[in-house]
């Protein structure tokens, strides 16, 4: 296959899924990665993707948020390591605010059963996934469910938010970078999210590496709002130094 013809195919690729990442691709195509990576830099050139950490997603789709259904099933094993790893960033008998995200609901999936806890989330699946623990004190923040997330917005939700102060906020992203802060793809999502940072004296943000480099529409955030990130060993160390000094530890699993 010749360069411009699998350029072709990645594009299309990309436009099928949303993004698309070097290694599968090399896989896929039986080429190098380096050979990957100089295809997409000419289709970013070109306009037609927008290079990102370890892929590329296509231009125009900044904005691209894949359904939770999907987000539950990528990045799998990266998630359930950063789940368990979150565990230790509990307060013993304190309270805490669960962000909507896939990779937060799998800390909610691993809280033990016997914990003693404050619970506050606007995210229904991980609503659904404490519900049964009867030492954990749950309250369910109302507004406006967005299908895609799950996960009440807008007015009501905003007050809610406005009346507590949390012990930790357990924070989700649809991408991050130092220079370009935390991002999602929905505005009324992203005042939400800002809206629970300001009601938590610690922020602990979990999210896998692949969203390390991905900027979408909504800003809500910088890493100096952050105090801790716990992401994956794909994280690259570049990145790593650079959220470090802007003031936020980062913990690899």
């Amino acid at each position: 296959m010749y360069a411009p013809e699998r350029q072709q195919e990645i594009l299309r690729l990309a436009r099928e899924a949303g993004r698309v990442d070097v290694l599968s691709l090399a896989e896929q195509f039986q080429v190098t990665a380096e050979t990957v990576r100089r295809d997409l830099k000419a289709l970013d050139r070109a306009g037609l993707v927008r290079r990102v950490h370890g892929g590329a997603i296509p231009a125009g789709r900044l904005d691209f948020e894949p359904d939770l259904t999907e987000r539950e099933g990528t990045a799998a094993d990266e998630k359930d390591r950063i789940g368990a790893a979150a565990l230790a960033e509990l307060p013993d008998g304190g309270s805490v605010i669960l962000d909507a995200g896939s990779t937060v609901a799998r800390l909610a999936a691993v809280v033990p059963v016997d914990s003693v806890l404050t619970v506050v989330t606007h995210a229904l699946p991980v609503a659904a996934r404490l519900a049964d623990h009867t030492g954990i004190d749950l309250h369910l923040v109302g507004g406006r469910v967005r299908h895609r997330t799950r996960a009440a917005v807008d007015a009501w939700a905003l007050r809610a938010y406005a009346e507590i102060r949390a012990d930790v906020l357990f924070l989700a992203t649809n991408g991050f970078s130092a220079e370009g802060g935390l991002t999602t793809p929905d505005l009324a999502e992203a005042a939400v999210k800002r809206a629970a940072m300001a009601a938590a004296r610690r922020v602990v943000l979990l999210a896998d590496s692949a969203k390390a480099g991905q900027e979408h529409f909504a800003r809500f955030g910088s890493f100096a709002d952050v105090d801790l990130l716990i992401t994956d060993l794909g994280l690259d160390p570049a990145q790593k130094a650079a959220i470090e000094a802007a003031g936020t530890e980062v913990v690899l699993v």
